[in-house]
Parts: structure tokens; sequence; C-alpha cells
């Protein structure tokens, strides 16, 4: 599959569907992609999957329910209307509070200097 010729949303709703079982077993994370020329190449969850109650290790409880994965990916999904540039990472972050699922996204631009000095040369000797 050429990635180019795939909408962004399509891309992020791949990884979703990759991710899904992850999910399943976390109550908090960050979901991250990192894109360039508007395709997704690394992406994944971030997680601390153990918490310390007084001293002792405890296990997450149960995870993102189906139905909890699907409302994620479409505000995912939705968020993809915000963006404004063509290589960076966005951030999708997650928490279960009161088996509420809550969400925000971080987007974060990434430019090369080097890119911009050629495109600048470029201009000048046209």
């Amino acid at each position: 599959m050429i990635l180019e010729n795939v909408p962004l949303a399509r891309q992020l709703d791949f990884v979703f569907r990759e991710i899904k079982d992850e999910l399943a077993q976390l109550t908090s994370g960050t979901v991250f992609v990192q894109i360039r020329n508007n395709v997704i190449g690394k992406f994944g969850v971030r997680a601390f999957p153990v918490e310390s109650r007084g001293g002792e290790i405890q296990l997450m409880g149960p995870g993102l329910s189906e139905l909890h994965v699907q409302s994620f990916r479409q505000t995912a999904v939705e968020s993809l209307k915000l963006k404004r540039w063509t290589h960076g990472e966005i951030l999708f972050e997650f928490a279960m509070r009161k088996n509420t699922l809550c969400t925000s996204v971080a987007f974060e631009s990434n430019y090369n200097m080097a890119s911009i000095v050629a495109d600048t040369d470029k201009k000048r000797k046209i």
C-alpha cells in the first residue's frame, strides 16, 4: 500500500485498529503518531501499566472498552481538522475517570532548517 495516496484520517483509523488490544489493557496513557509529508511513520502508545499505592505495586484495572476505543478514535480523527502542518507529531492523551474516558490532543510541528535553506537558495536562482 502506498500511504501517500491514503488520507491521513484513514491512516489514523488504521493506527487505532493496530493498537486496539493494547488500549484494552490500559486506563491511561498517550497515543503518539509521527507524521512526515502527511504520512504516518512511527506510532505507538506510551503508558505506565503499573501503579504504586502505599508502597504496594498494583496493576491497573481493566482498560478501555470497545466503545471507549471507538470514541477515542473518533476524537483523534476529528482533531485532524485542526492540523495545519505536514511534518510533526500528534499526542493523544487518555485517562479513565469514574468510567468516563477523558482525552486531550497536542500537536507538535517539525521543520528542517536544511530544507528551508535549500528552498531559499532555489528561489534566489530563479
